[in-house]
């Protein structure tokens, strides 16, 4: 990851100002304020603002004035509790900012979370950087046959990887060249052919391929912010969206230490079981030897109960 000049400026200056304020801030989160962290090839995630913290939280649940008087451990039993039983209210009384710059592909599965406030880098406007995302080798591998939306475990020959990524990285280069003859500019703005007008970048723009780089600001309360960490930091998820979620995920472990480790404890380490398979876990225990034809089960809810119990 890269930042221009420009950008590396603008950070350092953010950084050099510092404010009194009466508002609780977290230390630690404040340590990386504005950074960027990088993710992937050329992405990067940056805290830019946020709001509250595990105070922030307990002050909602327990409706009090300032930060309170309350022992750590009272506060870290009240957020178990309130993460145990599923409130989200309180845990809505934080919010955090950040700039992320992604592959388009990503942007567009990471936007079907519609919990958060975005603004996306307009190529209406703005010329887009020639920077794209080319996988590591390890991360090419054919499609799965179990699972229809993602890929399988095994891995490419040595020679179809090297054409994969030649693939990649031809169309990747083409495409932006016809990007700026279209304009009849580059990057920087300059003409390049005196004689043509080219065409508005918002019809240049439509053969650039997905997996070009976009930045947005995306601002969001840390209930919601959880549930997309649920699905995005889990082994399930997409290998490149997971990347940003578990940055993320260490972002929140900086910023709200006790909802980070009820979170931990009671979502990404615990589970939830329907009736039927609570019906089966009390056969166990009573000694009963249960199979999947017996338990009442289909075959991937059998699986997947068998998963969570470690079997």
């Amino acid at each position: 990851m890269a930042l221009t000049s420009e950008q590396t400026s603008e950070v350092a200056a953010a950084r050099e100002q510092l404010s009194q304020t009466y508002r609780v801030v977290a230390p630690e989160l404040e340590a990386i304020l504005y950074q960027p962290l990088p993710v992937l090839d050329h992405g990067f995630v940056r805290v830019v603002d946020y709001m509250g913290d595990d105070a922030a939280i307990v002050q909602a649940a327990r409706v009090s004035y300032g930060k309170g008087t309350k022992q750590v451990n009272q506060d870290k039993g009240l957020i178990n509790y309130l993460m145990r039983h599923w409130h989200t209210t309180p845990f809505e009384m934080c919010e955090i900012k950040f700039h992320v710059k992604l592959p388009i592909f990503i942007a567009r599965q990471w936007i079907r979370h519609r919990t958060a406030n975005v603004n996306e880098y307009s190529a209406r406007y703005s010329i887009m950087d020639k920077e794209f995302y080319v996988p590591a080798l390890e991360q090419l591998a054919p499609q799965s046959k179990q699972n229809h939306q993602g890929r399988s475990a095994d891995t490419l020959s040595e020679f179809e990887a090297a054409r994969v990524l030649e693939i990649l990285k031809t169309d990747s280069e083409r495409v932006y060249g016809h990007y700026e003859e279209l304009m009849n500019c580059d990057r920087e703005g300059t003409v390049l052919d005196d004689a043509k007008t080219g065409i508005a970048r918002e019809l240049a723009r439509m053969n650039l391929t997905l997996n070009y780089y976009t930045q947005w600001y995306w601002k969001i309360d840390l209930h919601n912010l959880f549930h997309f960490l649920m699905l995005r930091a889990d082994a399930h998820a997409q290998y490149e969206i997971r990347a940003y979620a578990d940055v993320m995920l260490d972002v929140v472990k900086k910023w709200c230490p006790l909802a980070y480790d009820a979170f931990m404890e009671y979502r990404v380490r615990g589970g939830h079981f329907s009736g039927s398979a609570m019906g089966v876990i009390k056969r166990m225990i009573a000694g009963e030897k249960v199979t999947q034809e017996s338990s009442g089960m289909t075959k991937r809810e059998w699986d997947e109960l068998m998963h969570a119990l470690g079997e």
